[in-house]
C-alpha cells in the first residue's frame, strides 16, 4: 500500500510552479535593482531567459536521468567529467551558499535594527558595523546551534518564513505602491528613461550581474521532475509559470522601491525596510513598520535555518563517498554532520570579521555578494557544459524527461545558460560605480583571491584523498559512475576514472 501511495501521488503543475517561486525569490535584492528604474525589468527577463529557464531544464533532465542515484551535483558533473570535477562543483555549492550567510544576516540585522519606531535612529543602527557583526554572528551560531539538534522541525519553519517573510511581504510592497500612487503619491521612479540600458557602460552592469544570484537554487528543483504526471510536457510548463509569477514579483517589487525612494537614497541594505516605513508614513500606518520587519526578519531566519544543513548534507554525503577525511564524516547523535557544521560556522565568522577592514556594511554586503556570485557561476559553468557532455558520453541512457528529441536543443539551452553564466561571471569583477567599496585593490584581491583559493582547495584535497577515507558503513555506500563501472569491465573511459576507482572500492 504503501509503495503505491508513493507512485501514485503527483504533484500538480501549479503546485510545482509555486514551489519554483518559493525556492528561489528573496526580497533582500530589490534594492540593489532599484537604482536601474526601468531598465531593471530588462536585466530581470534577460536573466531569466539566459540564466533561470535554462537552469531549470537543464537540472531537470539530469535530476530525471540519475533519479535513482545520490550525489546531486557532484554525480551530474562527476558523470560527464571526471571524480575531480564533481568534487569541485559539490564543493562550490557549499562553499559559496557559506559566504552568503554573512550577506543575508546582514539583511535580517537591518530588519531587526528597523524594529524600532525612530526611522532616523534605526537607520543609524542599522549602518553600525559593531551592531551588525555582532547580529550576525549570533543569530548564525543560534541557528547552527539549533539545527546540530535536529531538523525534524525546520522544515515546518521555512514554509511559515517563507510566507509570512517573502511571499506576502512582497504582494504587500506592490499593493502599497498602487495605493499610494493612486492617492496622488509622488513617483520617484524616472519614468524617462529607457528600458534598455546603456550597455556601452560596463560598470553600470555589475549590480546587474548580481540579478543571476536571485534566480540561483532553481537546479534544487530539479529533485521533483519525477513528481508530475507527463514530465516531459508538464514540467516545462510549471517552470514557465513558476519563472513568470518570479519575475513579475522581482519587477514589480524593484519598481515599488523605486517609486516612494530616489535612486541617490537607495541603500543596499536597508531601502527594503525604509520603502515599506515610507509606505506605511504615507497612509499613516507608522504602527505597522517593526511588525513588517519582524515578518522579513522572520523569513530571513527560516531561511537560514534551512540552508545551514541543506549544502552541507551534500558535501557530506560526498566526503563519506571518500572524498574527505574522516574528520568531516563525523556525525552527533541524531546523525547530524557536526564537524562541518562548525568548521562552516568558523568560516562565517571569518568573512563577517571583514566589517572591520570594509569602509561600510553596504560595501561588505556587495564584495560578498559578488563573490558568491563568482561562485556559484563556476558550479553553473560546469553544470552546463555537463549536460552537453553527456548526451555524447551516455547517448543511450534512459533520460525520462529530456530537453529536445536530438542534441540540437540541448546545445541551444545549454549553451544560452553557459554564455548567461560566462557574461555574469565576467562582469562580476568589475567595482560598481553606484557604491563606495573603498580601495579598488581590496575589490579585485578579496575577489581574485577568494575564487583562486576556494577552487584550489579541493584540488589539493582530491589529489591528497587516501582509501581509507571511505566510509565502511553499507548505508553510506555511494554508487560508483558509470565510467567507474566501464573499468571494471576492463575499458575504463577516462584516465580520471581509473585515479578515483583506486579511492571508491567496487565490490
Amino acid at each position: 500500500m504503501g509503495t503505491n501511495t508513493k507512485t501514485t501521488f503527483k504533484l500538480s503543475v501549479m503546485t510545482l510552479a509555486i514551489m519554483n517561486v518559493a525556492a528561489v525569490v528573496s526580497l533582500r535584492g530589490l534594492a540593489s535593482e532599484a537604482v536601474y528604474g526601468l531598465s531593471s525589468a530588462f536585466y530581470y527577463l534577460f536573466a531569466a531567459l539566459v540564466f533561470l529557464i535554462p537552469t531549470a531544464l537543464v537540472a531537470a533532465e539530469l535530476a530525471a536521468m540519475f533519479k535513482d542515484k545520490q550525489g546531486g551535483v557532484f554525480r551530474w558533473v562527476g558523470e560527464a567529467m571526471g571524480g575531480r570535477s564533481g568534487f569541485l562543483a559539490i564543493w562550490l555549492q557549499w562553499i559559496e551558499s557559506t559566504i552568503w550567510y554573512p550577506t543575508v544576516l546582514t539583511f535580517g540585522a537591518v530588519s531587526i535594527a528597523f524594529i524600532g519606531m525612530n526611522p532616523s535612529q534605526d537607520a543609524l543602527l542599522a549602518s553600525n558595523k559593531l551592531f551588525t557583526l555582532i547580529t550576525v554572528l549570533v543569530i548564525y551560531w543560534v541557528a547552527t546551534f539549533i539545527s546540530l539538534k535536529g531538523l525534524d522541525w525546520v522544515g515546518k519553519i521555512s514554509k511559515i518564513g517563507a510566507m509570512i517573510g517573502t511571499i506576502i511581504p512582497a504582494g504587500l510592497l506592490i499593493v502599497l505602491a498602487i495605493i499610494y500612487l493612486s492617492s496622488g503619491g509622488h513617483n520617484n521612479l524616472d519614468m524617462s528613461q529607457s528600458f534598455f540600458p546603456d550597455l556601452t557602460k560596463l560598470d553600470n552592469l555589475v549590480l546587474a550581474s548580481g540579478i543571476f544570484l536571485f534566480y540561483a537554487g532553481m537546479e534544487m528543483m530539479g529533485i521533483h521532475v519525477m513528481e508530475v504526471n507527463n514530465p516531459g510536457k508538464n514540467y516545462p510548463k510549471a517552470i514557465f509559470i513558476g519563472s513568470l509569477i518570479t519575475v513579475l514579483i522581482f519587477v514589480l517589487g524593484t519598481f515599488s522601491i523605486g517609486i516612494i525612494i530616489p535612486e541617490k537614497d537607495i541603500n543596499l541594505t536597508q531601502s527594503l525596510l525604509v520603502g515599506f516605513d515610507n509606505y506605511f508614513r504615507f497612509l499613516h500606518m507608522s504602527w505597522a513598520s517593526p511588525i513588517i520587519a519582524i515578518a522579513l526578519m522572520f523569513g530571513v531566519l527560516a531561511g537560514v535555518l534551512t540552508w545551514v544543513a541543506g549544502p552541507s548534507k551534500g558535501i557530506f554525503t560526498v566526503g563519506k563517498a571518500g572524498y574527505l577525511p574522516p574528520f568531516f564524516q563525523k556525525t552527533n547523535k541524531v546523525g547530524v554532520q557536526r564537524n562541518i557544521l562548525l568548521v562552516q560556522g568558523a568560516i562565517v565568522t571569518v568573512l563577517s570579521l571583514l566589517f572591520v577592514v570594509m569602509p561600510s556594511v553596504q560595501s561588505f554586503y556587495q564584495i560578498l555578494s559578488q563573490l558568491t556570485v563568482l561562485l556559484y557561476l563556476i558550479m553553473y559553468l560546469m553544470m552546463f557544459a555537463s549536460v552537453i557532455v553527456l548526451r555524447y558520453k551516455m547517448p543511450n541512457a534512459d533520460r525520462p524527461f529530456r530537453i529536445g528529441k536530438g542534441n540540437g536543443l540541448i546545445w541551444l539551452v545549454a549553451g544560452l545558460g553557459f554564455c548567461g553564466a560566462l557574461l555574469a561571471f565576467v562582469l562580476s569583477f568589475i567595482p560598481p560605480s553606484q557604491i563606495s567599496t573603498g580601495s579598488n585593490a581590496v575589490w579585485y584581491s578579496v575577489l581574485i583571491i577568494g575564487c583562486i583559493v576556494v577552487v584550489i582547495i579541493p584540488m589539493i584535497i582530491y589529489s591528497v584523498r587516501k582509501s581509507t577515507w571511505k566510509s565502511t558503513d553499507k548505508n553510506d555506500q555511494f554508487q560508483p559512475f558509470h565510467w567507474e563501472e566501464s573499468s571494471v569491465t576492463g575499458s575504463p573511459s577516462s584516465e580520471d576514472a581509473t585515479s578515483t576507482s583506486q579511492v571508491i572500492n567496487k565490490k
